[in-house]
């Protein structure tokens, strides 16, 4: 197979490109193509501005026919590129993606889901004459019904604070500093949220798998890929958006790898872990203190229940990081302990991967919520 251009953007048309690379050579492929929304006329808000609509030469079709032949030809190179357990995400509205839904199953794609993504703070609907358009739709599939893909249920779990991720996705619109602008315009009219391509790329890739992008624009697929430490390739064939894309791309810091738990660890064929298992197990005991993302000031007190106690409040480590932060958290990565041993703080998800290491070690293959270990030398003993 020949050498994949990994991490970089590819300049032309995606059709052509991905004829160009090697077939069965990504994992996922995920696309926002044109929605062929054909605004023929300016939309005026009612103190008279004009509103920022998608009129872009990038979205303009003679026909539905054509816009028909284009989705097919498109759909047809992104299948051939796939893997035979690779999956396709490709998002629209109301004005694209039931066309691009039939014409992905006669191809034989299989849909594993569709998502509603409910935009928290959508564009009103200032004539009044319709409902305000307040989502868009993703539509989730597989290259081979029945084929194994990969899907990480727990991540998921995890990041909807425990429990399981349903099929519609509340996240704001790309607004105030995510926005790219060029001399305060839009530099592309369809910029796609950083956080909707996290939950896309994370509940659906592993670490190292390759996502590749046909309609990449200003990059948010690259960016958030190279956060997550998988591998991209974007196509795109306006140069003014790659230079952008580049530019985005560069600034991106990958997070710590030790944060990125892949989907074939232990912890994700064990049951669930409380963190209550690792108070009455002695992994840390009640009393002691976390600290919210490592932060002296934003303090909690462990209780033997498992629960922690910030002040007058108190609930899981979950809960309290949720009252912190006003979004689903994921207590394990975001509370960490001080050890005396090392002289640092690490995060408590280190105290579970030991809890589950020692289940295993003990002849547990499981980590049961109930069972009694030897525990390891308390904080305070250190």
């Amino acid at each position: 197979m020949a050498r994949l251009p990994l991490n970089q953007i590819l300049v032309g048309d995606c059709i052509q490109v991905m004829q160009g690379l090697p077939e069965g050579c990504v994992d996922m492929v995920f696309a926002d193509p044109p929605y062929n929304l054909q605004i023929r006329q300016e939309l005026y808000r009612p103190n008279m501005t004009v509103v920022d609509g998608v009129d872009d030469e990038w979205d303009r079709f003679q026909s539905l026919a054509d816009y028909d032949r284009f989705t097919e030809a498109w759909l047809s190179a992104a299948r051939r590129v796939l893997k035979d357990t690779g999956t396709l995400w490709v998002i629209g509205t109301y004005h694209n993606i039931y066309r691009i839904g039939k014409i992905l199953m006669d191809l034989g794609f299989w849909i594993l889901n569709d998502i509603v993504w409910v935009k928290t703070n959508p564009m009103p609907q200032f004539r009044g004459v319709r409902f305000a358009n307040a989502h868009e739709t993703l539509i989730w599939a597989q290259k081979v019904k029945g084929a194994k893909y990969t899907f990480n249920y727990h991540d998921m779990k995890a990041l909807n604070d425990g429990l399981q991720m349903r099929s519609d996705w509340c996240i704001p619109i790309c607004t105030g500093s995510e926005r790219i602008r060029i001399n305060r315009e839009k530099a592309h009219s369809t910029q796609k949220p950083e956080a909707l391509l996290y939950r896309v790329i994370l509940s659906s890739t592993d670490a190292g798998d390759v996502v590749l992008d046909p309609f990449f624009g200003t990059g948010t697929t690259g960016a958030v890929a190279k956060r997550l430490h998988r591998n991209w390739i974007g196509i795109e064939r306006d140069p003014r958006y790659v230079a952008v894309a580049r530019e985005r791309i560069d600034r991106v810091l990958p997070v710590l790898f030790e944060a990125i738990e892949p989907a074939s660890t232990p912890v994700h064929k064990t049951k669930r872990v409380p963190f209550g298992a690792l108070v009455e197990n002695g992994y840390i005991a009640p009393g002691e203190t976390l600290f919210f993302q490592a932060k002296r000031e934003l303090q909690a007190t462990v209780l033997a229940n498992g629960h922690i106690r910030m002040g007058k409040e108190q609930g899981s480590i979950h809960q309290m990081g949720r009252l912190i932060t006003g979004a689903p958290c994921n207590g394990w990565e975001h509370w960490y302990f001080y050890d005396k041993r090392e002289g640092t703080m690490f995060p408590v998800d280190v105290l579970r991967k030991r809890f589950v290491q020692d289940m295993v070690e003990s002849g547990h293959e499981t980590a049961p919520e109930n069972t009694h270990v030897e525990p390891p030398l308390l904080q305070a003993e250190r």
